[in-house]
């Protein structure tokens, strides 16, 4: 019986990046081409992101350039800027032409303006650097930008046996065959072909019979954010981009979109968190500072909005201070319901789920806070008043006032993303700061007016 090996997910280990480094030092090529050979292309760029710079550039100039364009792509992009300085032109321009032309656009993209034609000029392929050049000339963050030029594509007046032939060599320049696109004798998308119909139709038929017309689409100035809700959708693999003439000029694949899913949750993310741009971990204090310092200062002048509201009810508090070690509790309870709610709403924008009518949904939340609110005011009764032996009509202002802030808290944090979405603003600066110090400050101003017509402070 024939030993089938485990398939075991890679570990870098200390004792593999001091091996590598040693066959660095070493000089020793023949062993280190053979342990690394072993692994894939992204088990090594995890390896080179252990690695000095200039060991990680040894590693890059020892391997073959399909091997290492690969690597390239996999690696932190921080370090990968910093390994293509130390590489001249030309192989930089090696290293492009064995990657498809998307990625090569991405990595001449992240170049200096000033070396960016000089690499290009070393491209040896005329009709790689031309596709390269053509996205190079869409934004990032458009259809354009992301697709690749790389697809397989038959004309409809083909037949199956000649369509066969053409396919062969088409297919051998697209590392995945997802799809194959019929198009017209001006290249303009007309359909799409089963593979399944391809070999099960007879030689001689024509593919304009076999075709399917009903094929997803995206244009090259579609928002990418757009294309991947499609693509999500309509669980597609891959999608055709067409210009303004229905022109086929490009392919979209899922793996492109899956980062475009996580860059920018990461960004949801961090908006959420208070931080307004996209910033790592290791990035200069400046940077970092710059981040988050605006949210803040957001923060710092809400909770100054809070104290002066605190300050103006000081005087007339009396036999009431009681009511001011309750100020964290209507704090917090207004800043946490306020980002569930926002958090929910952010997400069914980000999902495509959140539809109908604004004023029925804040209903829907006002009733929901309605419920959550008269639970919370039940416990904080029994709590304030039988635990902490709170005066009872004190217990029943600050359950009143519980419920009211719970509700005032769930539509704001519906509406401002709703609001921000409609205008064209990212809705997930609503979350984090900005939500939880508006409600904060509503929280007590709401908290104190109950209390001034409750007490009579």
């Amino acid at each position: 019986m024939e030993d089938i090996q485990d398939n075991i997910q890679f570990q870098l280990t200390d004792e593999l990046i001091e091996k590598v480094e040693i066959l660095v030092e070493d000089g020793n090529d023949k062993d280190l081409t053979a342990l690394l050979n072993e692994y894939h292309h992204a088990d090594i760029a995890e390896i080179l992101d252990e690695l000095t710079n200039d060991d990680a550039v040894y590693v890059i100039k020892l391997l073959d350039s399909e091997t290492t364009s690969e690597i390239l792509m996999e690696l932190d992009e921080d370090i990968r800027e910093k390994i293509l300085r130390s590489l001249s032109n030309k192989e930089i321009a090696e290293e492009v032409e064995e990657l498809d032309t998307d990625d090569a656009a991405d990595m001449i993209a992240e170049l200096p303006e000033g070396r960016r034609a000089e690499v290009i000029s070393q491209i040896a392929d005329d009709e790689h650097r031309e596709e390269i050049q053509e996205l190079l000339a869409y934004d990032e963050d458009t259809a354009g930008g992301l697709m690749a030029k790389e697809l397989v594509k038959v004309y409809e007046t083909w037949t199956v046996a000649g369509c066969l032939r053409r396919i062969r060599g088409q297919a051998k320049d697209v590392t995945r065959v997802h799809s194959v696109y019929v198009v017209d004798k001006q290249d303009k998308l007309i359909g799409r072909l089963s593979l399944k119909d391809l070999i099960t139709s007879k030689s001689d038929q024509k593919i304009a019979s076999i075709a399917k017309e009903n094929v997803d689409w995206v244009h090259v100035n579609d928002d990418v954010v757009d294309v991947a809700k499609i693509m999500a959708k309509y669980d597609l693999e891959a999608i055709p981009v067409v210009n303004d003439s229905q022109t086929l000029v490009g392919r979209i694949t899922i793996d492109d979109i899956v980062d475009v899913i996580r860059e920018e949750a990461d960004k949801d993310y961090q908006l959420a968190a208070g931080i307004s741009q996209d910033v790592e971990a290791d990035d200069s204090i400046f940077k970092l500072t710059k981040a988050r310092l605006p949210w803040l200062f957001i923060g710092m002048f809400g909770g100054l909005g809070a104290a002066s509201i605190i300050e103006q009810f000081n005087d007339n508090m009396g036999n009431f201070i009681v009511l001011l070690s309750f100020v964290p509790l209507i704090q917090a309870t207004a800043g946490n319901v306020g980002v569930q709610s926002s958090a929910i709403v952010v997400q069914g924008i980000a999902n495509g789920t959140i539809d109908g009518k604004i004023l029925k949904r804040l209903f829907k939340e006002f009733l929901l806070g309605l419920v959550n609110g008269i639970a919370i005011s039940l416990i904080a009764i029994l709590i304030t008043h039988f635990i902490f032996g709170t005066p009872y009509i004190v217990s029943i202002t600050i359950s009143i006032a519980l419920v009211a802030v719970i509700v005032m808290a769930a539509i704001i944090g519906t509406f401002i993303p709703i609001f921000l979405d409609k205008r064209g603003i990212d809705p997930a600066v609503a979350t984090g700061p900005f939500i939880t110090t508006s409600n904060d400050v509503f929280g007590i101003l709401i908290y104190f007016l109950i209390a001034k017509m409750m007490l009579g402070i």
